[in-house]
This record gives structure tokens, C-alpha cells and sequence, in this order.
């Protein structure tokens, strides 16, 4: 284990055994406050926004990229938006729980120094400044954005108020929550999702949901059910299980896209395979740091693992070049299709 991980290790055990966080008087301004509050760090699961304008791309031709880009943008940004007046309110229920979790009890709310009055304001903001977003989408397109929106609010409020204590079907409805943005952004464009691209996107969910328990099972060991109430339910076992069902069933559903797609890539041979290995190398290199209890969040991981990160980008690279490469004859798939 490399001296960042016995590091991390170190500040993990330390934050369990410490007393947990009290309230304090403010340390930084409420602005800053605010923006903490918000998670600006999770507004790149929005990326997911992203998937079925870019795939529609591939096979519409970088002459669309007009119509496409700005109503995409839009739908990232206010389901970004929405999704941290949903973190606000979470936070808000969670607030005892966060209070004994090692990183949570830092979050604004859990520390004092933001009010739960100035909370659920900014959280109204947030889905103010989202319904804004929405209505910057001409045509029957700002309706089902509008839907996709709603619904996706509406799923995370049923998550934080009943299913975050339901085994396995928390998992679910953090999951269809990502599903949601895809359709979101697809909506935003006028273009159907594919099967390929709910479906893998539904599996990458889960294992990120069931990564993050894992992984907070690691740091926190017997006080993990502190945290999070569900934790009682789930053991090490089904959760390492889990992680590792839905890594595998995410990667062969990408796998059978990519050569379901062939015909749109060869070039001597099926160029978009090479997207498999850094996609590979991600999910495994996530599940290793997990286990050991490097990170309790794919999502802090992505953002601090320097390993994980030029994967990551290798995959986006690779997938930009060849989806837009001119020179492919791209076939007539579906007008989402991942």
C-alpha cells in the first residue's frame, strides 16, 4: 500500500474514533458555506446528461452539434441544480447521522454553520434557478425535460424519506436516479434513448451505490450502520458480491454494444474495442481501493485517484476520437445508442 493510501487509512481511523463533530461557530463565510452545501464535486455525475447527445452525435454527424451542445449543457445544468437542492434537504434529515460519520460530519449542517432555516431556503433557490434552467428549452422538448426533472427530484425525495432504509431498494433508486439524467438529457434533444445505454447506465449505478456502502463498510467498520441505517442489513459478503455482479454486468453490456457497433468502426479491426480496456481497468482499479479502504466514495475516488482519473480520460479520449472521426461510415443504430 502506497504512503497516500496508508495516509488516508490513518485520517479514516482517527475521524472514527474521534468524538463526533459539534456545532461551531461559522469558519468561513455563508456564501462559501452554501457552495459546500451544494456539492459542486457531485455536478460531474451530470456528465450522465451528456451520454445520449454525444452518442446521438455518432451517428447524426458533427453538423447537429448546433442544435445539440447548448440544449444538452442546459439539461446538465439544471438537473446539477436540482440535485443540490436535493443533497440540502438530505443533509438536512441526515444531520445526527452525518454528525458520526468521519467525512459527512464536516458538511455545513452537521457542523452548525449553516441554520436549517438558511438550509431549506437555498434549497429552494437551487430548484428555483433549475426550473429556470428548464424553461430555456424551446418545444415540446422543455416538457419532458420538465418531466425528467420533476420525476428525478421526486425519486430522490421518496429515496431520503423511505427507500435509504429499504435493502437493496435503496441501491434502486439511487440507480434510477442516474437513469433519469440520461433521459433527461436525451429529452433536452429530441432523441430516443437505447436499451444499451439505460442498461449500462443502470448497472455503472449500481455499482457505484453499492461500491460507496462497501467502501464506507471499510472505513468505518462496526460503526458504518451509524451512518447509514441500511448498513445494518447488508454484510461484507453481499455487498463484495454485488459490487462485482453489477461491474460485470455493466461492462458486458458495453462490451456487447461496442460490437454490436462494429460495422461503424472497423478498421482492420473494431477500433471501438480499445474503449473496453481503460473502462476495464476503471471499475477494477475502483473496486480494488474500495475494498481496501483507500476511498467510501467512487465519486471522492474519481476525484483524487490520479490512476483512476487518466483511465478515465483514456476512455473519453478514445471514444471522442472515434465518434466523431469523419472517416468511419457509422451505422444506422439507434439515434442514442450507447
Amino acid at each position: 500500500m502506497g504512503w497516500r493510501a496508508r495516509t488516508r487509512m490513518t485520517e479514516i481511523r482517527h475521524a472514527v474514533v474521534d468524538p463526533p463533530a459539534q456545532t461551531v461557530a461559522p469558519t468561513r463565510p455563508l456564501p462559501l458555506n452554501l457552495l459546500r452545501l451544494a456539492r459542486p464535486s457531485q455536478w460531474a455525475k451530470s456528465v450522465f446528461v451528456l451520454a445520449g447527445p454525444v452518442y446521438f452525435l455518432a451517428d447524426a454527424g458533427l453538423e447537429a452539434g448546433g442544435r445539440v451542445i447548448v440544449p444538452a449543457l442546459i439539461a446538465a445544468g439544471a438537473f446539477a441544480l436540482a440535485s443540490s437542492a436535493c443533497y440540502v434537504i438530505n443533509d438536512l434529515l441526515d444531520v445526527e447521522r452525518d454528525r458520526m460519520h468521519p467525512r459527512k460530519r464536516t458538511r455545513p449542517i452537521a457542523r452548525g454553520e449553516v441554520s436549517q432555516a438558511q438550509a431549506l431556503w437555498f434549497a429552494a433557490a437551487l430548484l428555483a434557478a433549475a426550473i429556470g434552467l428548464v424553461l430555456l428549452i424551446p418545444g415540446p422538448e422543455r416538457t419532458w425535460l420538465a418531466l425528467s426533472v420533476s420525476v428525478y427530484v421526486a425519486n430522490v425525495m421518496v429515496y431520503s424519506f423511505v427507500l435509504k432504509r429499504v435493502v437493496i431498494a435503496d441501491v434502486i433508486g439511487l440507480s434510477v436516479g442516474f437513469v433519469l439524467r440520461v433521459l433527461g438529457g436525451c429529452a433536452a434533444v429530441g432523441v430516443e434513448p437505447s436499451s444499451w445505454l439505460l442498461n449500462c447506465t443502470f448497472f455503472l449505478a449500481m455499482f457505484l451505490a453499492f461500491g460507496k456502502r462497501l467502501g464506507e463498510r471499510r472505513t468505518m467498520g462496526e460503526n458504518a450502520a451509524d451512518a447509514r441505517a441500511v448498513q445494518s442489513m447488508y454484510t461484507d459478503e453481499l455487498l463484495r458480491m454485488a459490487v462485482v455482479v453489477n461491474a460485470v454486468a455493466a461492462l458486458l453490456t458495453y462490451s456487447a454494444y461496442v460490437q454490436d457497433r462494429a460495422a461503424g468502426f472497423t478498421l482492420g479491426f473494431n477500433l471501438l474495442w480499445l474503449t473496453v480496456l481503460p473502462a476495464t481497468y476503471c471499475l477494477l482499479r475502483c473496486i480494488v481501493l474500495l475494498e481496501k479502504g483507500v476511498y467510501d466514495d467512487p465519486t471522492e475516488l474519481a476525484a483524487r485517484d490520479r490512476p483512476f482519473q487518466v483511465g478515465l480520460a483514456l476512455f473519453v479520449a478514445l471514444t471522442v476520437v472515434l465518434v466523431v472521426q469523419p472517416g468511419f461510415e457509422l451505422g444506422a443504430g439507434g439515434a442514442a445508442s450507447l
